[in-house]
């Protein structure tokens, strides 16, 4: 996408970069007439950080490392993510949690909640939030240690009314008193449900043992106790500080501006001049204050033994630099870690993965305010160890400094400086001026996205360098790559090792997150050999020359006459596959996905864990030969799915259907040592245990085991694998899933049909019956039924409270209908439970899509120290009934502006090729094929009046520990595992409050009387 620039400087210090995609009057064709009114009186609530509404259509990540591992799908199809509108912008204030005051940690956090509660010219609490949700658009907010970043976007027609509004709150926000004791509860609530994190406790952690003074140690997150509690017995007005705060550091000066529309550049900066020459400056001059902090290095060369929450070994080896920001153009972290995080043969992980020590390497920088500041930059080694590497965490320490040592000695080496990996394929042209440059954009970033990153980048670099600074190798300097190199030594490293076996050996615990620890010293073997000469290593190297690196680009022209949707240009008993060329966006890459489908996965819970397996050791076999062609830019991606193996490639063209193949191949060849199969079965039992104790996890899973006949639960397929298993087992179930298997497969960009000849391949195999790619959904009665489950983790305090409501098997209207319920549900939703009630940190609605069968459900995740899940249900209740009325009093033309703001949701035009894959992959996959299924949906809205659905429901809660919950709050017992049984479910009885819904004491129980509604598809 071709955009244009221009970079103004505003009177009061503000900084601005002006991003323009107008493509000439017929850009706002689609935007000159909706139909909105321009009622300004409906001004609600805005969304917090971490997009706390969270509503819409459902769409779990799987971003966490547990459920790579476990075939933990969300099985409630999603229907893609919301698309958004096309104007955005971001701000980023120069100040963080670094800034905090000594007696009130947390304020920098606190200030970017509390600005948000209403201005002096838009006074309604949470007006912002309900104007955005009513356009389409959505916005979030983050505090990092030096930096402070807001963020929104919404549809173009109402972009300058929105900048207008959102502006008020860096020019004269309300901060009103009555607000602050409610929203401390929010920020509290975000910091209850960040403590069973193992990442968060780490650097906590890391950051209580820096020096004394440093502000590496401050508590950045804040709470009720540093925000509300201590406070009052110390007589701190905090209403007047935070006032202070606002004035001191929310000053235009130290303020960077990103905004992208499809408006005229003359536009914008018309704009954003009248609107942001507001911004007060209180002409206090720019510092840095934390530049000349002393080092926050701990005692070098220590071992800090750590008790994690989650069932995981790993090792941590860090070093604390000198800030590495001033050399961005070199990036001398990006070089190391590169070679560090390499997983071809000769690396690191290559060697640990053959001794079965380890799954898992990361190495580097992560680029947080945390890890790089202005007074140090954090080099870590972080390892994923199996058991046996657990038992040998000193060799592979040994392995990562001997590694190291090689580098030192070999010194920088060009052609080794990030090949391939870490350049842009997007081209830049930049020009030195302040007016404006033509550029080809990130055609992979939403705009939000995108004026995130550059406003932060605005901070940090030159002009010229906004767009590419924090991307882009510029220049190789071996003497800058060497310095940072020579620092990473024995001498200088701090171990940490995260483990299970440590209970009742760590008698210290940090202070804000609980984590338990101990420091020991380093064996006196290992020390010496560290500091004296490392001997080398002959089984490590630098990586080879990359046989998968694409030299042709070229676009290939078409072979079949071209198609909106794609077509089947292959199709037999053994499977089908669906094609289409990519004329729109015009790059010389692709993506392929295949399901391939087999009946002897969903069997029993013993075949539903050694597909995990098989589909874990699998990956395991491809890591070091598929690596080269990760590195060059050829992404694969293995998903244990319900029903089948989702096999995912995409990148340059050229190479990829090496890659497939390669894949395939190594399917077709199977093979499982002993020693992996161990190493795998013990991992994946981990796994298992790490999704159980997580609330939202498993009340998600207790959810979809009552609704989903034949699905085997978590807690089942735990009980199958501590049953054990064997390699034998394993085999036979290759062999035996091999044989029964249909494929379906998808390829787009650019390729010609000839990719049909694929489906030849002689691994594909006729079923004898044809596979349900969906379960069958239980009929719920028609009453209120309540499922409270404990919670697995004994030391989690939080709680989840969902109540759901099934509505059926429906057609594309009423799914389209439930959705606009949803979104016009959202903001009062998280006004009622979350900003009056303050029931806890994220509160949600969401449209659910049960293989087929409609539904909508409400979410509140609090906490048992603070309120029994009954009276959180009933909170629930009493919106959704306050939401009923509103709704059945809804105006027409009310009605008809969510209605258009839906509308231009789904009209959003693709903005790269991936959008376009994902959404025609959830066709293929489902086995629905409605290609114009977002089409369609939009004429669904010009032919029916308003929502009216009728649902039954029933209550699921995973209930965390706490008073709230009658239990017992007393010192802990250090004879007894914190880590809790997880292979059974505890079913509790609610209390008298629900005495007119029907307790669920046994799932099976429930539901094996039940109706079952027949297969659904929403096609029509």
């Amino acid at each position: 996408m071709t955009c244009s620039l221009r970079y103004i400087e505003l009177d009061n210090g503000l900084r601005a970069l002006l991003i323009s995609d107008y493509s000439g009057p017929a850009a706002s064709e689609d935007e000159d007439s909706d139909g909105e009114d321009d009622d300004e009186g409906e001004e609600e609530e805005e969304e917090e950080e971490d997009d706390d509404s969270g509503g819409g259509t459902e769409d779990e990540s799987e971003e966490d490392e547990d459920e790579k591992h476990s075939g933990f799908e969300d099985d409630e199809e999603n229907e893609g993510k919301k698309k958004k509108g096309n104007s955005a912008a971001a701000l980023c204030v120069g100040v963080g949690s670094f800034s905090d005051p000594g007696d009130l940690p947390g304020l920098a956090h606190f200030l970017e909640h509390m600005v948000f509660m209403g201005s002096e010219k838009y006074p309604s609490e949470n007006g912002f939030d309900a104007f955005l949700k009513k356009h389409g658009g959505s916005d979030n907010a983050s505090t990092d240690c030096e930096r402070t970043i807001f963020q929104f976007d919404i549809q173009r027609k109402r972009f300058k009314e929105a900048l207008d509004r959102w502006a008020q709150f860096f020019i004269c926000p309300l901060m009103i008193r009555d607000a602050i004791d409610r929203e401390v509860e929010a920020v509290d609530s975000e910091y209850q449900l960040a403590k069973p994190s193992d990442s968060h406790r780490k650097e906590m952690l890391f950051g209580s043992l820096a020096k004394p003074g440093h502000p590496m140690g401050k508590f950045c997150w804040g709470n009720a106790q540093t925000l509300k509690e201590e406070p009052r017995k110390k007589k701190i007005n905090v209403y007047k500080r935070l006032r202070g705060f606002w004035k001191r550091h929310y000053s235009a000066h130290y303020m960077t501006l990103a905004v992208q529309s499809k408006e005229k550049l003359d536009t914008l900066e018309e704009w954003v001049t009248e609107i942001f020459s507001k911004v007060p400056n209180n002409c206090v001059v720019v510092y840095l204050p934390f530049c000349f902090c002393l080092s926050p290095c701990l005692t070098p060369i220590c071992l800090f033994i750590v008790i994690p929450v989650r069932k995981v070994h790993a090792l941590t080896i860090t070093w604390a630099l000198p800030p590495q920001e001033k050399h961005y153009r070199v990036k001398p972290l990006h070089y190391i870690s590169w070679l560090i995080g390499h997983e071809g043969t000769g690396s690191i992980l290559s060697v640990l993965r053959k001794k079965c020590w380890a799954l898992a390497l990361f190495g580097g920088n992560s680029e947080t305010g945390f890890d790089q500041n202005t007074t140090y930059s954090i080099f870590s080694v972080s390892i994923t160890l199996t058991d046996e590497g657990f038992q040998n965490f000193y060799q592979v320490t040994h392995l990562v400094f001997q590694y190291l040592t090689m580098l030192q000695t070999l010194g920088p080496q060009q052609r080794h400086g990030l090949f391939l990996s870490l350049s842009l394929t997007h081209t830049h042209t930049h020009t030195h001026t302040n007016t404006h440059t033509n550029t080809h954009m990130h055609t992979h970033t939403d705009p939000i996205e995108y004026v995130e990153d550059i406003c932060e980048n605005m901070q940090l670099f030159p002009k010229e360098d906004f767009l590419t600074g924090d991307q882009l190798m510029f220049e190789f300097n071996p003497e800058v790559i060497s310095a940072a190199l020579s620092l990473l030594t024995p001498e200088k490293a701090n171990l940490m090792l995260l483990s299970p076996e440590h209970e009742g050996q760590c008698p210290l615990r940090e202070k804000w997150f609980g984590t338990q620890y101990s420091v020991e010293e380093i064996q006196q073997e290992w020390r010496e050999r560290w500091t004296g000469n490392l001997e080398p290593n002959n089984d490590l190297h630098l990586p080879a020359e990359n046989k998968f690196i694409a030299t042709d680009f070229t676009l290939r022209p078409s072979d079949c006459p071209d198609a909106e949707f794609p077509v089947r240009i292959a199709n037999s008993d053994r499977g089908c596959l669906w094609y289409k060329k990519d004329n729109k966006f015009k790059i010389p890459k692709a993506y392929v996905r295949f399901h391939l489908i087999s009946p002897v996965i969903q069997q029993s819970a013993r075949n539903v864990v050694l597909f995990d397996l098989l589909v874990n050791i699998l990956g395991h076999n491809l890591a070091e030969p598929a690596y080269e062609a990760d590195v060059a830019q050829l992404e694969y991606k293995l998903v244990a799915g319900e029903h089948g193996l989702v096999i995912k490639v995409k990148g340059f063209n050229h190479k990829l259907p090496l890659l497939l193949h390669l894949i395939i191949d190594y399917l077709a060849d199977f093979s499982a040592s002993p020693d992996v199969f161990s190493m795998f079965s013990e991992q994946l039992k981990k796994t298992y245990f790490n999704i159980l104790i997580k609330p939202e996890k498993l009340g998600k899973d207790v959810r979809l085991l009552i609704l989903e006949h034949s699905r085997w639960s978590m807690v089942e397929k735990y009980q199958a694998l501590t049953e054990g298993l064997t390699v034998d087992e394993l085999m036979e179930f290759s062999r035996t899933f091999k044989a029964q298997l249909y494929a379906e497969g998808l390829v787009q960009g650019n390729f010609t049909s000839a990719v049909s000849g694929w489906m030849k391949n002689k691994h594909f195999s006729k079923l004898p019956a044809e596979v349900p790619v969906m379960f069958r959904v239980v009929e719920l009665p028609l009453k209120h039924h309540i499922c409270k489950v404990k919670s697995l983790n004994k030391g989690d305090a939080n709680s989840e409270v969902t109540v759901y409501y099934q509505s059926g098997p429906k057609n594309l209207r009423e799914h389209t209908l439930m959705e606009l319920l949803v979104m016009h549900m959202e903001e009062p939703c998280f006004d009622f439970l979350r900003t009056k009630e303050t029931l806890g940190y994220h509160v949600y609605p969401t449209c659910r899509n049960t293989s087929g069968v409609l539904g909508f459900s409400v979410t509140v995740e609090t906490q048992a120290t603070k309120f029994n899940t009954e009276l959180v249900e009933l909170k629930i209740e009493e919106f959704l009934a306050s939401f009923g009325e509103k709704l059945s009093a809804l105006t027409e033309e009310a009605f008809n502006t969510q209605v258009t703001a839906l509308v231009k949701l789904k009209e959003c035009e693709d903005t790269h090729l991936g959008e376009e894959v994902d959404r025609n992959w959830a066709e293929v996959v489902t086995q629905q094929y409605v290609f114009d299924r977002l089409n369609r949906e939009v004429r669904t809205f010009y032919t029916h009046a308003h929502v009216q659905t009728h649902t039954l429901g029933f209550y699921n809660k995973v209930v965390g520990f706490g008073p709230e919950e009658n239990d017992e709050e007393g010192e802990d017992d250090f004879s007894s595992s914190a880590y809790g049984e997880v292979s059974k479910l505890t079913f509790l009885t609610p209390s008298p409050k629900l005495a007119g819904a029907t307790a669920i004491m046994a799932i099976l129980s429930f539901t094996e009387g039940l109706p079952l509604f027949p297969y659904h598809k929403i096609l029509q």
